[in-house]
């Protein structure tokens, strides 16, 4: 786990290095089409235990734990201002902060014809300062220490949400009501146009994405255009280029009232306290104007119809649909969990008969999603090379036949709702984001007129029998389908790939007039609580391993990460790749357990168990619920110590991996990532490598070259293992020794890293332009390696980078996304591995602005690293957030982990981060200016830019940039 420079929305972010996921089965489920509005975020591993008062009760034996649902319970109080405000608040006291949800009930499902997209368009522009808040809403909430930071535009909802330190309750609520009340007043034609040119690159880099016009497809032949869920939420060109300001200050008026929203508080905060505070900033805002409920028809089909869409993906896949009532409908539990015993599950039908035992797919779902209005049940996959989609199709449509006719297993029901209440109970963890406990309690409130309905849903699931689940099956799966066929090719239409948009609208003759500016007083930020990191103990197994463990008491969830010094970098050149099949055969049969005996037994327990591989690390995560831990740890040390390597699991992997590399070498960011380790480093460096591997490697590798990587580099004395627990240290410690204490590979020598020297950089810029016909957008990726020791302390040089590229506000971004609209997000990273440190930026930009923008970059970098560098306004703002920010860092087991983790891996006392507020507080710009020019040189850099050079090379000769060009990888058939 790499330690990283990067703030995203006041997030400190650790990107980890795992490029090759687990291979397990890799759904093609297209999403809700929920829309972020930053960058995406990777979530720290295994997201554990929230504090809801649950008093399990211990099982008999470790077993499924249903009963589980009828004691989650998440206590809150609830009630409504004047004005229609409805407000949900519930006291969490683990960490000072309070997560502060604020949902409206308006999405895409409510734009008029001709105005696809507007909903989304508009979260964009409530981030773009108020009457009372000038500037951009990032300025406002880094300097009170805002983490999990965002907005999301659905079909049926529009969502805002940050944790804040407790000291900052009284600010974000002042906040978050003058962007409700007081923004019309802010709104401008050069906000609006310069949103819209951000949406459309979001939309650009969304419909870059091989196989990203299925959705919209799908959704236009299952509702028709004119149904409000016939359109993707991120809308068309054209509509959004049709936008006006009297759209936008209409569209605020119609929907934004606090009649048609919640806000929910959830932390450090109790009701007596919210009550006034919530009135005082929000009671004034007047109710807004009624609108008309939503008419959305659950659709039917008179026959099966079928649809093929021709995109750039690397593989057909093939994908049956059916319409789906609601999530409210009653039969929703049961949909659920007859999705999970067909495909959801790693256990599921369609794995163990379609991928395991006949091997004609290289993955499988199966699934329900649900609405406001209706839902959809989806079936499909990926053919494995050989079997064609007909074949396949046919084997998908027989185990629906067999659900519907036969229905699951008592067996299968108990364990596919065991699976998911633990899900549940993990996942409540964590106050705030956008699955936090906030939003349980919004969904819940907005879906059924009260905030604690979830935990009925819960008991509904604890209830289901298998004839309920076969019986919903029968009468949902037996209607006409729409079957959809995504076959590799050209795209049909060019909605995907326009350039530049036309001259905007700017109408502003028919737009309401804005408010005089209404002035209120900014309220103070209070004090912030020091971080109490929790104490860390540190024992030696009898075998070498180390653990590390701290307690925390709020529920009875074990998280566990262990990291095994090996991952890519320990591939011999000759055998890039092997490290994936390793950790992809590790739960894919192991100590006479066959992969399917695995799934169902973990399922069974509540247990998470995954696997992964970085650059320097093979890692194992689990979390368990207590009561089951001795089993899950049963079960995690049989897939270490003695995976099977079975031939069969071996071929079946090798083709899955294979397949994997297919698909992502098709993306934009597959091709500069494939690229970058020979700009960068020479063939037989460590690091060097593909990070999907060698092809002729992978078909290569046998078992016994599995069996002796394994021996060489999974082993106890190269591991460490971090454990989050309600435990303490001995029980812990006790635990662990009994599982893994005696084993030992004392017979096989362990594996050594060969690292030699750095490779000196470059003397000038270098630039590759890798050919993407077709691509709507132009991916810039841009890396150095850096002259600083991985053992450094590194504190001011990730925070001069937290102005130059790791945060929203960052320079390169601002200028790229805020300033000129040609991009949805730009961000740049100062990264610590085993060997090195070396930055790594990333841009992906429109196409027609390819060489602008890497002028501009460019620019911005040399500006920066010479003579205009911190300013003292963007030091004050850069500290304030990242000390602020620190009490609530550690909130969830797996941030906790991950700490730990990263002190291991430096070398640094486990009371670092209690230390850093006063290293942070005592930085000075000069400071700052030092440790990034001493580290970056812009001519250093290596460039590559992936996109269409039919556009971008006329470009960049016209720039006079010069340049090699080469053609995208050429990826043959596993």
């Amino acid at each position: 786990m790499k330690e990283c420079s990067g703030h995203e929305h006041g997030n400190v972010l650790k990107v980890p290095n795992i490029i090759v996921p687990r291979l397990l089965r890799q759904a093609w489920i297209v999403a809700s089409g929920a829309l972020l509005l930053g960058c995406a975020v990777t979530p720290p591993p295994n997201a554990a235990p929230a504090p809801a008062p649950i008093e399990a009760q211990a099982p008999a034996a470790p077993g499924p734990l249903v009963a589980l649902a009828d004691q989650v319970a998440i206590p809150h109080v609830t009630f409504t201002l004047d004005n229609g405000l409805t407000v949900i608040v519930h006291e969490d006291r683990k960490a000072p902060i309070v997560a502060v949800s604020v949902w409206y009930d308006v999405g895409s499902t409510d734009e008029p014809a001709g105005k696809t997209g507007f909903a989304h368009l508009f979260e964009h522009l409530m981030f773009n300062g108020s009457e009372n808040l000038p500037g951009d809403y990032f300025e406002w909430t880094d300097a009170i220490g805002a983490t999990s930071l965002n907005g999301t535009t659905q079909f049926d909802r529009t969502h805002y949400f940050q944790n804040v330190p407790t000291g900052a309750l009284e600010r974000i609520l002042f906040m978050e009501s003058d962007r409700m009340g007081y923004l019309l007043g802010a709104v401008t034609q050069d906000k609006l146009d310069t949103q819209r040119a951000v949406v459309q690159n979001e939309k650009r880099q969304r419909d870059n994405r091989p196989g990203a016009r299925a959705w919209g497809v799908l959704l236009k032949e299952m509702f028709g255009k004119d149904h409000p869920y016939g359109h993707e939420t991120i809308g068309s060109m054209a509509d959004l280029d049709s936008a006006t300001l009297g759209d936008v200050r209409q569209w605020f008026i119609d929907h934004y009232g606090p009649d048609n929203a919640v806000l929910v508080l959830a932390g450090d905060v109790d009701a007596a306290t919210a009550r006034p505070l919530v009135e005082r900033y929000f009671g004034a805002i007047p109710t807004g104007p009624a609108q008309p409920p939503i008419v959305a028809e659950v659709p039917s089909f008179e026959q099966s119809r079928r649809v093929e869409v021709t995109d750039g993906v690397a593989r057909p896949r093939v994908t049956i649909y059916w319409p789906m009532p609601p999530r409210t409908d009653p039969d929703r539990p049961a949909l659920d969990i007859a999705g999970s015993v067909l495909g959801g599950l790693a256990s599921s039908r369609l794995d163990a008969e379609l991928v395991r035992r006949r091997e004609i797919a290289d993955f499988a779902f199966a699934g329900y999603i649900g609405y406001q209005h209706v839902g959809l049940f989806s079936v499909g996959g990926e053919p494995r090379e050989g079997t064609s989609l007909d074949t396949l199709e046919l084997a998908l449509q027989k185990e629906v036949a067999r659900l519907v006719t036969q229905g699951p297993s008592a067996e299968e029901v108990e364990r596919a709702v065991t699976d998911l209440i633990a899900a549940e109970v993990r996942g409540l963890e964590q106050v705030g984001g956008s699955e936090g406990k906030a939003a349980r309690l919004a969904e819940s409130y907005l879906d059924h007129g009260d905030a604690g309905h979830f935990a009925a849903d819960l008991a509904a699931y604890a209830a289901l029998t298998p004839e309920a689940v076969r019986a919903a099956a029968a009468r949902w799966l037996e209607q006409p389908t729409l079957t959809l066929t995504l076959l590799p090719g050209e795209p049909e239409t060019v909605d995907a790939l326009e350039k530049a948009p036309s001259q905007a609208s700017s109408d502003t003759a028919a737009s309401p007039s804005p408010p005089t500016r209404t002035i209120r007083e900014i309220p103070p930020i209070g004090p912030t609580s020091a971080l109490d990191f929790p104490e860390v103990a540190s024992v030696r197994l009898s075998n070498g391993a180390t653990l590390y463990h701290a307690r925390r008491s709020s529920l009875p969830v074990t998280s566990v990460l262990i990291e095994f010094d090996a991952g890519r970098a320990a591939e011999a050149p000759d055998e890039r790749g092997i490290a994936a099949m390793v950790e992809a055969l590790l739960d894919e049969g192991a100590g006479g357990l066959s992969a399917q005996e695995i799934a169902e037994r973990s399922e069974a327990l509540g247990t998470e168990i995954d696997f992964g591989t970085a650059l320097d690390e093979t890692v194992a995560s689990m979390s368990a619920l207590t009561v089951n831990l001795d089993a899950s740890l049963d079960l995690l040390a049989t897939m270490l110590r003695a995976p099977d390597f079975d031939l069969e699991a071996i071929e079946r992997v090798r083709g899955q991996l294979l397949a994997s590399r297919q698909r992502t070498l098709a993306t934009i960011d597959g091709v500069a990532n494939d690229l970058l380790p020979a700009i960068l480093y020479h063939p037989a460096d460590p690091y060097g490598g593909s990070p999907y591997g060698d092809p002729d490697a992978i078909a290569a590798i046998d078992a016994d070259d599995l069996r002796d990587f394994h021996a060489r580099w999974l082993r106890p004395e190269r591991a460490n293992i971090f454990v989050v627990s309600d435990l303490d240290t001995a029980q812990v410690e006790a635990m662990f020794e009994q599982r893994l204490g005696r084993w030992t590979v004392d017979e096989v020598p362990a594996g050594i890293k060969r690292f030699a020297a750095r490779p000196a950089r470059p003397e000038g810029p270098d630039v590759t332009l890798v050919d993407r016909p077709g691509s709507s957008q132009s991916l810039i990726l841009a890396a150095q390696i850096l002259p600083v020791a991985p053992g450094d302390e590194l504190t001011d040089l990730f925070s001069a980078n937290e102005v130059f590229g790791g945060s929203f506000l960052g320079r390169i971004n601002m200028d790229l996304r805020e300033e000129k609209g040609w991009s949805y997000g730009a961000r740049g990273y100062v990264i610590r591995s085993s060997a090195d440190v070396f930055y790594r930026l990333r841009a992906p930009v429109q196409a027609d602005r390819t060489a602008d923008s890497l002028r501009a970059i460019i620019a911005e970098t040399h500006a920066f690293l010479t003579d205009a560098g911190v300013s003292e306004e963007e030091l004050a703002r850069t500290q304030a957030a990242q000390i602020a920010e620190l009490p609530g860092r550690f909130e969830m087991s797996a941030a906790l982990i991950q700490g730990m983790s990263n002190n291991v891996e430096v070398g640094r006392p486990m009371d670092y981060y209690e230390t850093l507020a006063e290293r942070l507080g005592a930085q000075t710009s000069e400071g700052l200016d030092r440790a990034i020019r001493a580290a970056l040189d812009p001519a250093a850099f290596r460039w590559i830019v992936v996109g269409d050079a039919e556009t971008v090379a006329p470009q960049l000769e016209a720039a006079g940039i010069a340049f090699e060009t080469r053609s995208a990888p050429e990826v043959d058939a596993p």
